[in-house]
């Protein structure tokens, strides 16, 4: 096969599957901090309320294909998605920011358009809860295991240590793992609290075109090979697959087959930017659960490999929330509409401060909530209101905020027109403003564009 590969003039590197020999040894060296859950270890009644909730909001045409950019260019995604998670919380890849359709949560008053709709998303809350207290776990284990592992320096035969299953933990090899740091609880819990879930569907054999894994030749993707943006740095990703498998689609058990089954959904796994290391491909059957522990989505990557059959999962993540939440973007409001002020009798508005640095600061404000809120709003996220109406008042109230911003750039140009101001304040505050209000208007044209 290498022979041939040469003669084609390709340079794929290999990769292997739990039918191959070094598997379990690849894994635990090079892949130790993914962790797998076969199905049968889920309890049953969570299995059964999840794949009805995929349904359902499958039923209520709740996935949509994103429009990310890439390189200065629009792409719709091969998968439909959907965000659910905390109320107010945002999600933002490729350039594209998604809108939590939130989960019910008490002291917020949620309307769904259905009740199916209300229970989904009740349901994954659970699954979340559920994933939560696995990912604990996991990261518990992990951490016990490499103390022992310190402190036992007589064991040789590690091996011994080391279950093969695809559901055990493997140790984390020199290559993957740092100096041993305890972790307390509150590090813990802040790394796998997670915030919402990013649901995916796609059903294969409705792609006209899928790409083509290109390093190992994998097979058609379903998602490139990629790191999970966005997310709070070393928190551990949950992932629940649930590929609808029926008797038309069998996992082929013949020994000839090389490689993966193409008929059978997997998560690939390669080291980032490594030539020399095999690649994993891991089989995706219903119920399937797998993490992605501390920091592995940053040492490594990750794609998902199509099967035949239509696959939805639930990708459970504790997003990076500091510039992505109604409070953070409404804080930011009030901020900026400090330097603006109301005459008591006449009513008339002025401006506080035209230092440059408050000029600047309230500018860049203005263009954040236009272009990171309500044009990625407007754009996409009017969809979700297919779950829910929820997002529409605090986007009014953004877009309140947004136009006693647009008032406070007019001020700034009435005031630097006035003869009375000095000169050097003068150009220093037109200089700063005018470098906000290019790339506002370059942002506009490309919005336009779009």
């Amino acid at each position: 096969k290498k022979k041939l590969l040469e003669e084609l003039g390709e340079n794929r590197l290999p990769y292997l599957t739990p039918a191959d020999a070094d598997f379990h040894q690849l894994w635990k060296t090079k892949y130790s901090k993914l962790i797998f859950r076969k199905s049968d270890t889920v309890p049953e009644e969570l299995h059964q309320m999840v794949q009805e909730s995929f349904l359902t909001l499958r039923e209520h045409n709740c996935f949509f294909q994103d429009l990310v950019r890439i390189k200065g260019k629009d792409f719709l995604t091969p998968v439909s998605r959907i965000l659910i998670g905390n109320p107010g919380c945002t999600y933002k890849y490729l350039n594209t920011r998604l809108f939590t359709v939130p989960w019910p949560t008490e002291g917020y008053d949620i309307k769904y358009c259905s009740p199916q709709i209300h229970d989904a998303c009740k349901t994954l809350m659970r699954l979340n809860d559920y994933l939560h207290i696995e990912a604990v776990k996991a990261l518990q284990g992990q951490n016990s295991f490499e103390t022992k592992e310190i402190k036992d320096t007589t064991v040789i035969d590690r091996e011994q240590s080391f279950a093969t299953s695809l559901t055990d933990q493997g140790s984390v090899s020199k290559d993957q793992s740092g100096a041993c740091v305890p972790e307390d609880a509150i590090s813990l819990k802040n790394r796998t609290s997670y915030n919402l879930t990013l649901l995916n569907y796609m059903d294969p054999l409705q792609m006209l075109y899928l790409k083509q894994e290109p390093y190992f030749g994998m097979g058609n993707m379903a998602v490139s090979w990629h790191h999970d943006e966005n997310l709070v740095e070393r928190s551990a990703v949950a992932v629940y697959s649930y590929s609808c498998e029926d008797s038309a689609v069998e996992e082929s058990n013949e020994q000839e087959l090389k490689g993966r089954d193409p008929a059978v959904w997997h998560v690939g796994l390669k080291v980032a930017w490594d030539i020399e290391t095999p690649g994993l491909a891991i089989p995706l059957h219903q119920g399937d659960v797998y993490l992605m522990l501390d920091d592995l989505n940053m040492t490594h990557q990750h794609c998902v490999l199509a099967g035949l059959t239509p696959r939805f999962s639930s990708t459970h993540r504790v997003a990076d929330c500091s510039r992505g939440t109604l409070d953070y973007i409404f804080g930011q409001c009030e901020l900026a509409l400090q330097n603006l002020q109301t005459d008591s009798d006449s009513m008339a508005l002025s401006l506080k401060s035209l230092e440059t640095a408050v000029v600047k600061q309230v500018e860049e404000i203005h263009n954040e909530v236009e272009f990171e809120w309500l044009r990625q709003f407007w754009f996409q996220g009017k969809r979700y209101l297919k779950c829910t109406d929820w997002w529409l008042k605090p986007m009014a109230k953004l877009e309140e905020f947004w136009r006693k911003m647009e008032i406070m750039t007019s001020l700034v140009l009435s005031e630097v027109r006035k003869e009375q101001q000095i000169e050097e304040q003068k150009n220093e505050t037109i200089s700063c403003f005018l470098l906000v209000l290019k790339e506002r208007q370059k942002l506009r044209k490309e919005w336009t564009a779009r």
